[in-house]
């Protein structure tokens, strides 16, 4: 019997070792190039999976073999920096400086499909009780003809406490119909469209004028995944029963999806960080919807020279997309070294649009 719970001891340690091996692959797939490796780079999506039983073979060996713990707790030591990007603990303070700013990012869902109820838009109330100082906004729309519609008119009157506003609309030939917007109490000097490739998604760099400083706020929209419906219950029946054939069968159509999008969102990202590069003003700023994990190519390349406010100062994994099962960070604010965020919060209070809105404190250190 002995030699029995030794062999299984040894098969469970191995099992063990092949998980730890897939969460280093998964923690560390953000330096592969997706243009290159497209389907590795996808393997981030996939560091909660095995960030959950690696954990589980922790538990179990502290009540087993309590020294077999050490293999498990050195796969996660090695990968420390990713799983703390992937789910930070940070408390928050009361003592937000005086000088700081609010910086709000929202995808508003064309502000929830433009509705109304009893007379009243449910994110642009959000926004107006907000007290954020500068407010980023992606797939921004109005409605121009129904009255019963959210319009620019309403908006402009909702948002009267920002004098400065900046709406541009994307894609190649800005005709997509999808916008991204930003409202700010500070005078927008100027702004222009990055240049990058997307039919349908675009970023806009603003310089902003914060008393006697400038500094380069970037607003994004990357490239979605566009999947489909079909591709969605694909994914809830991945969820549900991986082990039919025809969810085999269609799980691979829907990776192949997810990594064209994300060779894409790769090369935006380039675009981005050599924006960031060039900055002629020292205090940056990048947020948006970046529509990928913070544990993705995208983001660690934007991110390199940068700050991720919800890894300084917020906390938990903060899930910012809220349907069809994609439990994920994909809304992001960044910041230059020089600056410090303070109490970053996925906003839960909130539920018109399929993601929720991300905001920070941000102050000079």
């Amino acid at each position: 019997m002995k030699q029995i719970g030794k062999m299984l001891a040894l098969l469970l340690l191995a099992i063990n070792t092949f998980f730890i091996g897939l969460l280093w692959v998964a923690a560390y797939s953000p330096y592969i190039n997706p243009a290159s490796h497209s389907l590795i780079a996808c393997m981030g999506l996939t560091l909660p999976i095995f960030l959950f039983i690696n954990f589980c073979f922790l538990v179990f060996w502290l009540v087993v073999r309590y020294k077999l713990a050490l293999l498990p707790l050195i796969g996660f030591l090695v990968c420390y920096p990713q799983i703390r990007t992937y789910i930070p603990i940070n408390f928050h303070t009361q003592e937000i400086p005086a000088e700081s700013i609010k910086l709000l990012s929202f995808n508003t869902m064309a502000f929830g499909f433009m509705e109304k109820k009893d007379g009243k838009n449910a994110i642009l109330t959000y926004l107006q009780e907000s007290k954020a100082d500068i407010i980023c906004l992606q797939e921004y729309a109005t409605s121009e003809t129904a009255k019963v519609h959210l319009n620019e008119k309403d908006i402009k009157k909702g948002l009267s406490e920002y004098p400065y506003r900046h709406i541009q609309p994307l894609g190649t030939d800005g005709k997509s119909g999808n916008k991204i917007a930003c409202y700010s109490k500070y005078p927008i000097l100027s702004a222009r469209q990055l240049v990058y490739k997307s039919n349908d998604n675009g970023s806009v760099v603003y310089e902003v004028k914060v008393g006697n400083d400038t500094l380069t706020l970037i607003n994004n929209h990357l490239e979605t995944n566009k999947l489909s419906k079909e591709d969605r219950k694909t994914y809830q029946d991945l969820l549900e029963s991986p082990e039919t054939q025809q969810v085999k069968s269609n799980s691979w159509m829907l990776l192949r999806k997810l990594a064209n999008a994300m060779v894409i969102r790769g090369k935006q990202a380039e675009a981005i960080a050599a924006e960031v590069a060039a900055s002629p003003h020292k205090y940056i700023i990048v947020c948006g919807d970046f529509n990928d994990s913070p544990i993705s190519y995208a983001h660690r390349v934007i991110a390199q020279n940068l700050d991720d406010a919800f890894v300084q100062s917020g906390r938990g994994v903060g899930i910012s997309f809220n349907q069809n099962r994609f439990y994920f960070r994909i809304d992001n604010i960044l910041v230059s070294k020089n600056l410090k965020t303070y109490n970053c919060t996925v906003d839960r209070s909130i539920r018109n649009s399929d993601h929720y809105p991300i905001w920070c404190y941000i102050a000079k250190r």
